[in-house]
């Protein structure tokens, strides 16, 4: 790996905060300080059985059909990066959170918050990602809004998607469904978004290139679901990775997740980055991967069904379910030893999606 610039990275500190009487950008981390916002201010407002079980969408009954719905505001810092810009993370990431209950996506809605000095050709290339984006993911935008802030408080543009989509009547993902004896499996290598966003922002150099890995993942779990419906869990580590996915799992399960750190796979240039800027790799976001947790007689059926897509040629099985250690995920290191993996208190890369 090569770099360029000096190492005097600023990267925020995870040091854990007692008490706080203000929004910190920890509480938009995916980790421990976003659990303690939604646990503490955000839920008790709002709480209502559909919202208290926390999936990425939720999903209702309507006249006889089940729909999901969801929503999600993207805030990456650059806008435009390699293998992808704000347009086509907003498309995606908004089909993924659907797809992770095992929807069918159907429509998105396009909301556009534009800072007062914005270069049109900055937005028509956004909105060109979007087009293409949507077109690919066989989603339609149908509805939209537009506002415009001053400028210097708006850093450009930030963008929310909301989501619609179909749920077969026989597909029920949660994560309190995982059960100890079940296989955790994940469809790719971690860690590439966060990086690619991260090099971007610090004029980081490698010998190969980092892209993003953002893409919708709904295609692979059509193809998953039709192989097997032993399938438990999904969910794509977005914010907080693939530690937050997994700490999530485990204590809506009450039941503990064993990794196994040699099965999980990194790009070796994520991996010499993460090193170097003393960054953990099971922490840093993803955008185009997903994590499975599966019955075990379905593990063959499920990993042949997800290598045989272009998003899953990497699947492999990253650990076991047990009850040891309910509401804890460790790590079985490469040294044979054990690790906690815990929640992050802050936030190692912000405004990464």
């Amino acid at each position: 790996m090569r770099q360029e610039t000096k190492l005097d990275i600023a990267l925020n500190c995870p040091v854990p905060i007692a008490a706080t009487e203000s929004i910190l950008l920890g509480h938009g981390s995916g980790g421990r300080m976003s659990a303690k916002l939604l646990r503490e201010i955000l839920l008790p407002a709002l709480q209502n059985p559909v919202l208290d079980r926390l999936d990425d969408q939720a999903i209702v009954d309507v006249d006889g059909s089940r729909i999901a719905f969801t929503t999600d505001t993207f805030v990456v810092k650059p806008l435009f990066f390699p293998g992808g810009d704000i347009g086509t993370l907003a498309v995606n990431g908004t089909v993924n959170d659907l797809a992770m209950g095992g929807a069918k996506p159907l429509f998105l809605s396009l909301a556009l918050i534009l800072e007062e000095g914005l270069p049109f050709d900055t937005l028509r290339r956004v909105m060109e990602s979007i087009r293409v984006a949507s077109a690919l993911a066989g989603v339609v935008v149908v509805t939209g809004d537009t506002k415009v802030v001053e400028k210097g408080n708006g850093d450009g543009l930030f963008v929310n998607t909301s989501g619609i989509g179909l749920v077969s009547s026989d597909v029920r993902l949660s994560a309190d469904r995982a059960r100890p004896g079940d296989l955790v499996l994940l469809s790719g290598t971690i860690g590439d978004h966060g990086i690619t966003i991260l090099s971007q922002r610090e004029g980081l150099e490698f010998e190969s290139a980092v892209h993003s890995d953002t893409a919708a993942l709904h295609g692979l779990v059509a193809d998953m679901l039709r192989a097997s419906g032993a399938i438990r869990c999904l969910r794509d580590p977005t914010r907080g990775g693939l530690s937050s996915s997994l700490n999530e799992i485990a204590e809506r399960s009450n039941v503990s997740i064993e990794l196994q750190e040699s099965a999980i796979p990194i790009r070796d240039e994520v991996q010499g980055a993460c090193e170097m800027l003393g960054l953990d790799p099971l922490y840093v976001a993803n955008e185009g991967k997903l994590v499975a947790v599966v019955e075990p007689a379905a593990e063959e059926s499920i990993l042949e069904a997800m290598r045989q897509h272009p998003l899953g040629r990497d699947a492999r099985i990253i650990g076991t379910v047990t009850d040891s250690h309910r509401g804890m995920v460790t790590l079985r290191t490469r040294l044979g030893t054990s690790r906690i993996v815990d929640l992050l208190s802050g936030d190692q890369l912000p405004r990464i999606c």
